[in-house]
């Protein structure tokens, strides 16, 4: 059978719609004693859980042979052509501490190549969405990447490790060199929310690295389908499992990319 992308896509945007609902009913009572912990700063609690067992429930319905990479590990995948990509709360730091920048982020790959994609971000409601040549949305508005082609006019997004700092330093280097030659650097703590304001113009690119297929997936199709670029910081494709991902409009790309691969790549 022969699947509609399109359809896909606005199905799962309800899918990711219901979770942010009960992800933010949970927020009213949630507390300290719910957290827990699967490293020394990596955190988790039963919203995640909770949030995807409800979004691979109904993934199931809508595509039953479908695999899954998700997160938290309630579901898996082994050779299957269709496979979803769930973070079922990317940015769980910022929703334990209180802090309303969040997401649900839902992708669909087909014979490894992404097809779907989705971030709804639940403080704002706002759910951007894409499908394999169809463009990006903002709830049922086109969204394209910004066209600035002067750095210094440009406003970045990055993220902080917080368990791999075998690259720190040149991490660090590369931070200044962006904080000289760019309007700022923004740390909002959601990837996913990173790559989806990128899409719709708000940062002119992004990037960071040890990050996991479930963080990048959806937000990097939104970039891809705004008209973005997405690499590694090698310029190559090896952004989904290969732990580094830059993404930005097309004018900055190269000086970017030069200057990340300098220090970084």
């Amino acid at each position: 059978m022969e699947v509609n992308f399109r359809d896909i896509c606005l199905k799962t945007c309800d899918v990711a719609r219901r979770a942010g609902n009960f992800i933010a009913q949970e927020r009213k009572v949630f507390t300290a004693s719910h957290i827990e912990y699967k490293g020394v700063h990596d955190l988790v609690s039963y919203v995640d859980k909770e949030a995807e067992k409800m979004i691979i429930k109904e993934l199931k319905q809508l595509l039953p042979e479908a695999g899954f990479i998700a997160e938290e590990g309630t579901a898996g995948y082994t050779n299957e052509k269709y496979v979803w990509i769930i973070d079922p709360l990317d940015g769980t730091t910022n929703f334990i501490q209180g802090i309303p920048v969040y997401s649900v982020s839902i992708a669909l790959v087909c014979n490894k190549e992404l097809v779907v994609g989705v971030v709804y971000e639940v403080g704002q409601q706002e759910c951007f969405y894409a499908w394999i040549g169809g463009g990006a949305f903002l709830n049922e508005k086109p969204i394209s990447v910004s066209t600035q082609d002067d750095m210094h006019r440009c406003l970045l997004a990055t993220g902080f490790p917080y368990t791999e700092f075998d690259r720190i330093d040149s991490y660090l280097e590369f931070l200044k060199w962006a904080m000289r030659n760019s309007r700022g650097v923004r740390r909002i703590g959601s990837a996913a929310v990173d790559l989806a304001y990128v899409a719709c113009g708000r940062f002119d690119a992004f990037w960071e690295y040890d990050l996991k297929p479930w963080d990048v997936a959806a937000g990097a199709l939104l970039v891809q389908e705004a008209g973005g670029i997405v690499c590694d910081f090698k310029g190559g494709n090896d952004y989904l499992f290969g732990r580094t991902i830059m993404a930005s409009n097309p004018y900055i790309k190269n000086i970017l990319l030069t200057n990340l691969s300098n220090y970084m790549g």
